[in-house]
């Protein structure tokens, strides 16, 4: 079975370098080369792409695609998820705030049942281990943002935003070519659109360690994602129920 691991990244030249040398590390041990990792540059004005480059000299799984300009992390990763190979398709952010050894969970809950097609890594969830946690202000943010998420999109899960995702690559084809937003509400609509076209959904636990300095701009990104959340239903009004 082999796993597509994708990576978003947007001026991500001091973080990404570390993130892919110990995943890369960690999936030779454990997996061998049955796995490919994916980057997608989202339009980065810094030297993110060139540092990409020089490691996939040493590490002929890792591949980039860059998008010309910066249009989003749920552009990227849809990019991402369309372009890959793999029998199971998992996301990850370049902070490594999930560690890529996760993936032990994910195939362990996906040989469990055969109907589990989407899995996600939830903060939330009663087993995770959150080592360091977002601040007070973020948080509460959080929680603000998934009570209006729930009302407005019907979907009943404490944790949409962890960025630690897996998908069959049936669900991840099917589910991505509909999705549309290019935003961090994203994950709201992939989630939505999984529910919609009949995908079984599993949380998971997560360990997660809270990196400070995050990509999310406090109220802007918020106010953004609350608009976007309520345009999924328009969006998809027409998007086929059946897989």
């Amino acid at each position: 079975m082999k796993l597509s691991v994708i990576i978003p990244a947007y001026n991500e030249q001091e973080r990404l370098p570390s993130t892919l040398k110990d995943a890369h590390a960690w999936l030779m041990e454990h997996l061998a080369d049955d796995f490919e990792v994916l980057v997608i540059d989202d339009g980065s004005s810094d030297d993110t792409c060139k540092s990409v480059r020089q490691l996939m000299n040493k590490m002929p799984e890792l591949s980039l695609i860059e998008q010309i300009k910066n249009q989003g992390k749920g552009a990227a990763v849809r990019r991402g998820m369309l372009a890959a190979k793999g029998d199971i398709h998992v996301f990850m952010d370049a902070d490594h705030s999930t560690h890529i050894r996760e993936i032990e969970r994910v195939f362990a809950s996906f040989e469990t049942q055969s109907e589990k097609e989407v899995i996600i890594a939830s903060r939330q969830h009663p087993d995770s281990d959150i080592s360091q946690h977002q601040s007070w202000l973020r948080e509460h943010m959080g929680k603000s943002f998934n009570l209006l998420m729930r009302l407005a999109t019907g979907i009943d899960m404490p944790d949409t935003q962890c960025g630690f995702k897996a998908f069959t690559s049936k669900a991840s084809q099917q589910i991505f070519s509909a999705q549309k937003l290019d935003g961090f509400s994203f994950d709201v609509e992939v989630l939505f659109l999984a529910a919609r076209m009949g995908y079984h959904v599993t949380e998971i636990p997560v360990e997660w360690v809270n990196e400070p300095n995050s990509k999310v701009r406090m109220l802007i990104d918020p106010l953004k994602m609350f608009v976007d959340i309520l345009r999924i239903r328009r969006l998809h009004r027409h998007t086929d129920t059946q897989t």
